[in-house]
């Protein structure tokens, strides 16, 4: 399969979110083809999660692992950190109680 191009796949995630009635936005624009994506994932509790794209060693599928779960400033500081370093990162934050992100989809880890 084509390796997406990042602004490609966060305007579909975006599209699939909303498909579900799930709010989300884009708190950091990276490159539009190169950057990397971080999903924030805000329960509205105080908590939050990050997650980033990696590979699974054994497999070599493209996967969704957690960066850093815990309090919201943690997790809002450890993507301020990622920023910091990385230029071209896009962060995306997605704002559900349930804890519904979508990244267990098919198609979402391409």
């Amino acid at each position: 399969m084509t390796r997406l191009t990042a602004e490609f796949w966060v305007h579909a995630y975006l599209t699939r979110l909303r498909g579900m009635d799930i709010p989300a936005f884009v708190t950091a624009h990276g490159d539009n083809t190169s950057g990397a994506v971080l999903v924030k994932l805000n329960t509205l509790d105080g908590q939050a999660a990050a997650y980033q794209r990696s590979f699974d060693l054994m497999s070599g599928a493209r996967k969704w692992d957690a960066l850093i779960a815990g309090a919201e400033s943690d997790v809002d500081a450890a993507i301020a950190r990622q920023c910091g370093f990385d230029r071209d990162l896009w962060v995306v934050e997605v704002e559900d109680r349930a804890g519904r992100h979508l990244l267990d989809q098919p198609g979402l880890a391409d």
